[in-house]
């Protein structure tokens, strides 16, 4: 068995995920991986098995949140040294993350997330402008993880993560908002551990639709609001305590 497990929160992604396995198997060719199916309706299972992934299904929709815990119990139940995550698709370069697994690897980090709003070694300013609703959002959401993180972090909401097993604990924990990567950050940061964020190059879809358009965004603004508000509440009583 490999010491890294690479999960892939999916639903209904049969046109997407060959693709992405076959780009995993290519670039980590040593990394086990795991596609946890979130109850889709599609040949997303099938799909996976037969392009090497370990399957493991729900009986239904859970939503992200479930599937992003579910992977990193995985991980920390077969006792994994290092985990990633890629959504299924397209967007994430796996040679990205492989540089993130790298970071993660010298323990310089305990977590690396990749970012498209932060410049670095060949990585230009300003090469993402999220636009409409999630310009509104995403300077939002800066705002409050400064707050709550007392550090500048851009990308929150990226799905693009490398982390070691002192990081698997608090992400398999279970999710309890529907916006669980700012969770996890909130998380972590309770937890005292390292969390880089790293400058990344990412794709459009490679087929499909966005769910986080129109509504589905400005609802997504709303509950990583929510999200932050209730860290703050959480922290006012801590200190009271």
């Amino acid at each position: 068995m490999s010491d890294t497990l690479v999960f892939i929160p999916a639903w209904n992604e049969e046109g997407n995920l060959p693709a992405v396995l076959d780009e995993l198997h290519r670039e980590l060719p040593d990394a086990d991986v795991l596609v946890v199916d979130d109850g889709s309706t599609d040949g997303t299972a099938g799909v996976a098995r037969e392009h090497g992934a370990e399957v493991l299904s729900f009986g239904e929709n859970r939503g992200l949140q479930s599937g992003i815990a579910a992977g990193y119990a995985w991980a920390l139940n077969h006792d994994y040294a290092f985990c990633g995550r890629v959504d299924a698709d397209g967007q994430h370069p796996v040679a990205e993350l492989r540089r993130l697994l790298e970071l993660v690897r010298s323990g310089k980090t305990d977590v690396a997330v990749g970012s498209r709003f932060v410049s670095g070694e060949g990585y230009a300013p300003y090469r993402y402008e999220p636009e409409g609703v999630r310009k509104l959002g995403t300077g939002l959401l800066r705002r409050g993880m400064r707050v709550a993180l007392g550090r500048p972090f851009n990308d929150a909401t990226s799905g693009l993560y490398a982390v070691s097993a002192k990081a698997l604990p608090a992400l398999a924990k279970p999710y309890t908002t529907g916006a669980p990567e700012v969770q996890a950050l909130l998380r972590l940061h309770d937890e005292g551990l390292r969390v880089e964020e790293v400058a990344v190059d990412m794709r459009a879809r490679a087929g499909g639709e966005s769910k986080l358009r129109g509504k589905k965004a400005f609802l997504l603004v709303i509950t990583v609001i929510g999200t932050l508000l209730g860290a703050k509440r959480l922290l006012g009583r801590r200190r009271r305590a």
